[in-house]
Parts: structure tokens; sequence; C-alpha cells
């Protein structure tokens, strides 16, 4: 199995993981629910085989196969394995989005929820929407997920306020001009590699798939500061699903994302 970056297997072994989509992150529970609605836009209905590549705690599982979807997990972090194997409901392994242990043309569903987030050499991106494509039937679909350009930038200086930080303003500032970001050098996020729109819909053609649609997931509201507030009440949330919804095509404001889902297939 390749080697996962230290800095990232460190990060993730904390466990936080396990939490983050359902309150453990601010606006975790947006961009839950909204990853969900993209996806259930266009898959079609079960039975369909899913193999969730770096799908952590398995979030995304656990809705899956509650909606009669056949899902098999794979992940780098020997932690995710053992939280998501407790679920009981789907099939974990411990596996690479760059070398991952199964079949060709066998999943009818790929979903890569977080792999493109953390391979910051564009050949290490490359081979895992290789592996994607060659573990799809021809016609199965790709659920693609990154990190936007500039969303530490928005996120440090509007929701947390921290870019004035030691260490803050160079990494924010190296990440805008290059995609690298190198938080764990300054007790921040970890290395992550953060995409322009264009470059995702790039590197995901040129791994063979079909033209991807991109989607602004969260759109503004991941940067509102009293973001807990707003989603316990019906009608706030409304608002922030509303906004989300209204910007999430709009192609100047995709790369003001936090993140960014490409739904492509397999030709």
């Amino acid at each position: 199995m390749p080697e996962l970056d230290p800095a990232i297997q460190a990060f993730y072994e904390r466990g936080s993981e396990a939490g983050r989509l359902t309150g453990g992150f601010p606006s975790g529970p947006l961009e839950l629910e909204r990853t969900r609605e993209l996806i259930l836009r266009v898959l079609p209905e079960p039975p369909l085989r899913v193999l969730d590549v770096g799908g952590g705690a398995g979030i995304h599982a656990s809705w899956l196969v509650e909606l009669g979807y056949d899902v098999h997990l794979i992940d780098p972090v020997p932690l995710h394995i053992e939280q998501a194997a407790a679920d009981g409901r789907f099939s974990a392994e411990r596996g690479d989005a760059r070398d991952l242990p199964v079949d060709d043309g066998t999943y009818d569903v790929v979903l890569l929820l977080g792999p493109l987030y953390h391979l910051l050499d564009p050949s290490d991106r490359g081979l895992a929407l290789q592996e994607a494509r060659r573990a799809l039937r021809p016609g199965g679909l790709l659920f693609a997920a990154a990190i936007a350009r500039f969303a530490a930038l928005l996120d440090m200086l509007v929701r947390l306020g921290t870019l004035h930080a030691q260490g803050a303003m160079a990494a924010v500032t190296h990440a805008v001009r290059t995609g690298e970001f190198h938080g764990a050098h300054h007790g921040m996020f970890t290395n992550a590699y953060f995409h322009l729109p264009g470059e995702l819909q790039t590197e995901i053609t040129d791994a063979g798939f079909a033209a991807p649609s991109v989607f602004n997931i969260e759109g503004p509201s991941f940067l509102v500061p009293d973001f807990e507030q707003r989603w316990a009440d019906p009608s706030r949330r409304q608002a922030l699903l509303d906004a989300a919804r209204l910007v999430e095509s709009d192609p100047g404001m995709l790369a003001a994302a936090s993140h960014l889902l490409a739904v492509t297939h397999r030709p």
C-alpha cells in the first residue's frame, strides 16, 4: 500500500473525523446534508454496488446502506477502519486510493469524498482518479470531492478571525498561490491540496472520465460565525440550505466554496 503522509496519518488518528460532519465541525452538518442531496439527485435506485474510497469512519456509507445500497469502504487510517467496521452493515478494509484492492469494473458507483484533499502531488491525484475509473463498470458514476482553493483564506479571515496568528498568513498565501496547504507545520488543519474548479475538472477528464459537473457544496453558509445557532433554528437552517442551492453551479462562486463536488461517469 502506498505510504500516507505521517502528518496526515497522525491528524486522523486523533479520532475527530468520526464526528466532523455531525457536529464536530460547525458547518459539518451542512456539508453532510448537501453532499447527500447532490449525490441522491443523480444516484439510481438500489441495488447498486458502491465503493466508498477514503470513507473515514463510514458517515456516508451509513446513510447509503440505510437506503439499500451495497457499500464497501476503503480507508488508509486503521482507526477509521475500526470505527467503520463497528457499524456492521457494510464491509470495510484498509487500503489506499492510489492502489485499490478491488477487481476491474466491479462497482456501479465510486465515492472519492476525501482522498483528493490530501494528495498534494498531481501524479498521486491522477493515480487515485485512474483507480476509481478502473473500479467502475462502464457507465458507472464518480462523485469526487475537493477543498476549494480559497477555503482556508476565507474561513480564517471571516469565520475564525485567525489569519493574523503566527504562521497563518504564510500558510494561506502559499495555498492560494500553489494549492498546497502545509497546515501541519503551524498547528492548523493538516497538509492538504486546495483545487481551483477548472483544475479539478481537468484532472478528472485526464483520468478518462466524462466532463464533470462541479458543485459548490456549502455555498457561503460555511462562513457564518454562529452556524450552530442558525442550524438549530428550522427557518434559519432553511436559509442556509437555500443560499447554498442558489449558487451551487455559479462559476463565480465555485472558487470561493469550502468544498466542491464533481459528478461524472466512466464512458
